[in-house]
């Protein structure tokens, strides 16, 4: 019993020790199987050869904890579609493969891709560029690097940036180059920049027939050209273009990343601009670039030294290694959040064994897309399955292959020479080729190019011939174009950026409906004449921008209006608002005066009525300055004086106007406005092929009393022998014909503004936006006005205005003097503040402060109406020859009203004298200091003065 006991204790303490050992001995990682497929002669394969081994090792020795390990199963398609089909066979059926890195081009990753996807077995891509193949074609298609659509945006920036207005796309005939294009073209469009035409080179193609390609681009007139193929490609298109003279001075290249981020197998010439990704330039990216450049030139013992450059494609190729070591470990420590069901096993919480079932391939590429990291291209992130972009660097390319960087593209700040808002729109200076600093033009004048076939109205009244005109040589079919339309339409052309060959074509007589629908089916490929721009013509064509201004107006003959209504012609000469204010400043002046002058002046006393007629009398009388009245103050005098002035320049104004008023022709409109001409019954000519009969008959006016004429001798013919009572037509018409026709008609309106005349184009030309600009700038600059004085001459000149006939006289408003009122009323008003602070200032003492307000303003009242003793006008000499004033009211005899006296106050006596004046009771000093005594009436008639003689 004993025995056993110690038996089963050795047991226990044996398989102790067996479990201790193998819980101190590290379990062995899982293997994780992903195959590459690339070419491996190419470029690119070359790269990834070197490249995304080194990324796995760098991750190991980053984590080497992890617990799995990513194995890589190579596969060489050389380039070939079916050859990398059948690898990815084999990696998904034979060697158990959990995800793909590669393939290499975008054909053989769109074939893969769809493989794969029925598979449900993730394939990761770090070189497939082109928009082809996506991760919304393939669900189970990731791609670590840049859509070529990405840098479309960019290169149409530096289009517009430079001021290029066509580029011409150079790309590979094949699904790498031509899927680029469209994307290309639309990006150009929206900053308008035209595609005249493309070239597409097979990727086999020689250099002769390179050559041939790129002369014929050379014999049109572009200069800008964008290269869009693969690096082998590329080196012969630069070599035929070295040779065929089109890297010299005034030409521009631009390459796409996929060729910058290989410079040392393309060999660019000086002065190409070229668009890389931007990468942030980091001390772990110099160590793994030395590190790398080493490696590649011992991977690849014929490899140059300019190739052991780490480009984008290597980083993409490193950064998609890394991503894919980093989604397998997240899955192995489950740290990937996935719907219940998906995930699970006997192993624990995912089946690592089984990543490449569905369930776990669709786990593994859930990982995969959500793996953020910072990159050795920078942030790595996906966003839909697609590498974000975060910015293009724009380099210049220099004599020795390197780049130089000149400036940068996001899409938030557009180009700036920095990268941040502050440069925006800014680039560095650029070596362009031919050794040139010069921006290019980025176009020349054409020789093989295709004109514009521009529709001219050829049958044109020889009356209208300074708008346009189109003549054809019979003997040499030779056609020759004149006219302000055609002078305005040639000076746009010059100010376009590029070179635009035309002809014109003369266009058969019919109406500008019919022209503007023939422009756009195509019949011509524009139309130059004088075209109004309406609603209804621009459904068929886009119009530019008018490049001159109209309006419908009416054109009626002009009678002389001095027979009618002479009686009252003389008030013609001033408005009734300058009528209105003269009376009222009359009358204020007036006042004034009579304000001044009542208590010192005794022609301005006398009975309420005597007074309001001296007031008025006096007042109007200036005007033909027959005023008779004494004036004793300074202050009526100074605002006499001024007052004076005035009239004489309102009487002077007056004659002036009245005078040519009765002599001068006042010239009218025989129909003042287009309501009357419609309310009336005379006919109304219209202009043949014009759309101002359509638009008067959809205004209710009757078509009956329209009549068509042809011609300006026909207009003046019917003007004069009443046939027609008016012309109803656009303004530059009716300009035209009274610079014939000037002394018996005048243009009124206008009545209606129109859209103007403009140039007619197919729908969609990108010609419509650029020869808009043009005529903006024209019509900013003198050169518009030089073309409308010589074929229309002096607007100022034309004889006859929209107010009436060129002697028409005007009235006069206060508009024109008040300046002058302004003057003479404030001048009266400060002299009679003057006059009543004085009189304020000397009767304090007389105005008691107890008073109310009422009996303070009356008893003011009455001191103002009595006359003022202190006067010179009220003082008597006494016996001696002295001055006396008597001033004791107290003493004063009774006082006796006078008939005549002032109503408000008695008349003043003096003890002196014993006499009063019959008008007023006031003391007059005879000449020589002798009294003179005259003795008022009493109210009952004796005749007794006021002492009772």
């Amino acid at each position: 019993m004993a025995g056993h006991t110690h038996a089963r204790f050795l047991l226990a303490c044996l398989a102790a020790s067996i479990l201790l050992t193998s819980q101190a001995q590290p379990a062995t990682p899982t293997e994780v199987k992903v195959g590459f497929i690339v070419d491996a002669g190419s470029p690119v394969g070359k790269i990834a050869t070197t490249t995304i081994p080194m990324a796995l090792e760098d991750f190991y020795a980053a984590y080497p904890n992890s617990p799995v390990r990513v194995r890589i199963l190579p596969h060489d398609s050389g380039g070939d579609v079916v050859a990398a089909a059948s690898a990815a066979l084999q990696l998904m059926t034979v060697q158990g493969a959990r995800a793909i890195l590669g393939p290499q081009s975008s054909v053989e990753s769109a074939f893969v891709a769809d493989l794969a996807t029925q598979a449900q077995l993730p394939v990761v891509s770090f070189s497939a560029t082109s928009p082809s193949v996506s991760p919304a074609t393939a669900a189970f298609f990731a791609r670590a690097a840049l859509s070529d659509a990405s840098q479309a945006d960019a290169i149409a920036a530096l289009a517009t940036h430079f001021g290029w207005r066509r580029v011409v796309p150079i790309y590979q005939d094949d699904d790498y180059g031509a899927a680029f294009v469209p994307f290309l073209v639309d990006a150009l469009t929206a900053e308008r920049t035209e595609v005249p035409y493309r070239c597409a080179l097979p990727a086999a193609a020689l250099h002769d027939a390179i050559a041939a390609a790129l002369l014929r681009m050379e014999s049109e007139q572009t200069r800008v050209f964008v290269l869009h193929t693969r690096p082998e490609l590329a080196k012969k298109v630069f070599a035929a273009a070295v040779d065929t003279g089109m890297m010299a001075e005034g030409y521009v290249w631009i390459i796409t990343d996929g060729l910058t981020g290989l410079l040392g197998s393309v060999d660019p010439p000086q002065g190409v601009i070229g668009l890389t990704p931007y990468v942030p330039d980091t001390t772990r990216l110099r160590g793994v670039k030395k590190r790398w450049a080493h490696r590649y030139m011992r991977d690849h013992r014929d490899a140059e030294p300019a190739q052991a450059v780490m480009g984008c494609y290597a980083l993409w190729a490193y950064d998609a290694a890394w991503a894919v070591a980093s989604a397998a470990e997240r899955l192995s420590s489950g740290d990937l959040s996935s719907p219940p069901g998906l995930v699970g096993g006997k192993g624990g919480p995912t089946d690592i064994a089984g990543l490449g079932k569905s369930t776990s391939g669709l786990n593994f590429l859930r990982a995969i897309n959500s793996t953020k990291f910072d990159g050795l291209g920078g942030k790595f992130e996906l966003v839909n399955g697609e590498l974000a972009v975060p910015a293009f660097q724009v380099v210049n390319i220099m004599d020795n292959g390197r780049e130089r960087g000149i400036g940068f593209w996001t899409l938030l700040h557009g180009l700036s020479r920095h990268g941040s808002n502050e440069s925006r729109g800014e680039l560095g200076p650029v070596i362009w080729p031919g050794d040139s600093t010069v921006r290019p033009t980025g176009w020349v004048q054409p020789t093989s190019a295709r004109k514009l076939r521009v529709a001219v109205p050829g049958n044109v009244s020889d009356s209208y011939k300074p708008i346009v005109r189109l003549e054809v040589d019979p003997a040499t079919n030779q056609t020759t174009a004149s006219g302000f339309v055609i002078e305005v339409f040639e000076a746009a052309v010059r100010l376009l950026p590029y070179a635009l060959p035309f002809e014109y074509v003369k266009a058969a007589s019919m109406p500008y409906d019919d022209l503007v629908q023939a422009v756009g089916n195509g019949t011509f490929d524009a139309a130059v004449a004088d075209i109004t721009m309406t609603a209804n013509r621009s459904n068929h064509v886009d119009f530019t921008l008018p490049y001159a201004g109209t309006a419908i107006a009416m054109l009626v003959r002009v009678r002389d209006q001095r027979s009618n209504k002479r009686t009252w012609v003389f008030l013609k000469p001033l408005r009734y608002d300058l009528w209105l204010v003269s009376a009222a400043f009359f009358l204020f002046t007036g006042f004034v005066v009579w304000a001044i002058e009542h208590r010192g002046n005794r022609e301005f006393r006398g009975p309420a009525s005597y007074q309001v007629g001296t007031l008025l009398y006096f007042g109007f009388s200036t005007l033909v300055f027959a005023h008779r009245e004494t004036l004793k103050s300074n202050l009526s005098r100074f605002v006499v004086l001024v007052w004076v002035f005035v009239v004489l320049i309102l009487q002077s104004s007056y004659t002036a106007s009245l005078t040519s008023m009765l002599t001068v022709p006042q010239l009218e409109p025989a129909v003042a406005d287009y309501g009357e001409l419609q309310r009336g019954t005379e006919m109304v000519g219209v202009m043949n092929n014009s759309f101002v009969l359509r638009a008067m008959t959809a205004s209710g006016f009757p078509q009956g009393r329209l009549v068509r004429y042809p011609n300006s001798q026909t207009i003046h013919e019917c003007l004069l022998n009443g046939s027609i009572g008016a012309v109803v037509n656009e303004t530059p018409y009716l300009r035209i014909f009274l610079k014939t026709y000037r002394d018996n008609f005048t243009m009124t309106g206008p009545l209606n503004k129109t859209g103007g005349f403009g140039f007619a184009f197919p729908k969609g030309s990108p010609y419509v936006t650029d020869l808009s600009q043009a005529i903006l700038k024209l019509t900013e600059s003198d050169e518009m006005n030089m073309i409308e004085r010589k074929w229309f001459g002096d607007p100022n000149d034309d004889g006859a205005t929209q107010d009436g006939g060129p002697f028409t006289s005007n009235s006069l408003s206060f508009s024109s003097f008040w300046g002058l009122f302004l003057i003479t009323g404030a001048t009266s008003l400060l002299c009679c503040v003057v006059h009543l602070a004085t009189f304020v200032a000397a009767n304090r003492r007389e105005l008691p402060p107890h008073l109310s307000w009422k009996d303070w303003l009356s008893s003011l009242f009455k001191l103002f109406d009595d006359k003022d003793p202190s006067s010179h006008t009220f003082r008597v000499k006494d016996d001696g020859g002295a001055v006396s004033v008597r001033n004791d009211a107290v003493a004063s005899p009774p006082i006796a009203h006078s008939e005549l006296g002032s109503p408000l106050s008695a008349p003043y006596t003096s003890e002196w004298s014993g006499t009063a004046s019959p008008a007023t009771g006031e003391i007059e000093l005879a000449a020589g200091g002798q009294e003179r005594h005259e003795v008022a009436p009493n109210p009952d008639g004796s005749g007794e003065n006021g002492r009772g003689q």
